[in-house]
């Protein structure tokens, strides 16, 4: 969505904000959620100076980047990554969610119209990345309605406001709160504790996506975007490396240098849960023709992201020191 493109300025000082706009400055006192203030103050003191004000930040002025992102989903494991990636590269990006929102993020529940069209009018995003959606096959499969609900309602909200790219991406990883965040992660346990047999699968190939490399892609498509409005459409991004999930478990094994004997790979069609394909593979020709993409090799990834869960402690100081 293309927005407005004024810079702006916000100039703090004690008690007070000051959205400097042009040559007028709209003055915000108190809290920055209260009434009042102008037009274009009460516009940016949700979405910019309420996020600001919470940090507390000595009088000094703050520039805020031109170019503005809306991040729906910021508090999951992709909506994270893909916040820090706009905010990390000159983008004035906000992220919202829901039930764990606040205090760090706007609190919008994406099937309220009304909210959600709100939110885009003050704010005026040149981008909205949408990251919210329920990813688990066999949740979708036993949960329809309510999986309706999240990913097409949700998304029909969004798209009434914005014109739409949609990127689709496979099984993901990265830095997460949990090891449950990702069906790559959650074997960690599993292959920390050798002194148990574990049966993995080894029929269906997958491409395990790092999702700052998403993060990184959903950017980059962002900014050629807002340079060619015509690119438009649907468009895959994945990691490059073919593996089965006892393959991953090995590569997570010898990540650590720990044992994988105990590992044990099932060659069968999985009978239980939602049907998923043989291979999962996905064709990013389209993103590459548009010298678009990154992609983290899978054994420095997965290293990154799951040496906090590491539960014998020696194995930190061998690996990383």
């Amino acid at each position: 969505m293309v927005g407005r493109e004024k810079e702006l300025k916000i100039r703090f000082a004690p008690g007070s904000c000051e959205l400097v706009e042009g040559r007028g400055v709209h003055r915000r006192t108190g809290c920055p959620c209260g009434a009042g203030g102008g037009a274009a103050a009460a516009c940016w003191g949700r979405a910019v100076a309420a996020r600001l004000w919470r940090l507390r930040l000595p009088a000094e002025d703050v520039d805020i980047p031109s170019r503005r992102a809306l991040i729906t989903g910021a508090t999951g494991l992709l909506g994270r990554a893909v916040f820090k990636e706009f905010n990390e590269n000159n983008w004035n990006a906000v992220g919202c969610g829901y039930r764990r929102a606040q205090p760090r993020f706007e609190q919008i529940n994406l099937l309220d119209s009304v909210a959600v069209h709100d939110i885009i009018h003050d704010f005026q995003p040149h981008v909205i990345v949408h990251c919210a959606a329920e990813r688990r096959p066999d949740v979708v499969e036993n949960q329809p309605e309510a999986a309706s609900q999240l990913n097409v309602a949700a998304s029909g909200n969004l798209a009434k406001e914005a014109g739409a790219a949609v990127l689709r991406i496979p099984i993901l990883y990265g830095e997460v709160e949990r090891l449950e965040e990702s069906a790559v992660t959650v074997m960690f346990d599993k292959v920390q504790f050798s002194n148990k047999s574990a049966n993995m699968d080894h029929w269906q190939q997958r491409f395990p996506t790092n999702v700052k490399d998403v993060a990184s892609v959903c950017r980059q498509l962002a900014e050629k975007r807002m340079l060619d409005p015509s690119i438009r459409g649907t468009f895959h991004w994945s990691g490059n490396e073919q593996m089965t999930k006892y393959e991953m478990a090995c590569a997570i094994a010898d990540a650590f240098n720990l044992p994988s004997s105990h590992l044990r790979p099932i060659t069968d069609c999985p009978v239980v849960g939602a049907l998923r394909p043989r291979n999962a593979q996905l064709d990013c020709s389209k993103l590459e023709m548009l010298g678009i993409g990154q992609r983290t090799p899978f054994r420095a990834g997965i290293k990154e992201s799951l040496w906090p869960f590491l539960i014998d402690k020696r194995w930190r100081q061998t690996v990383f020191h």
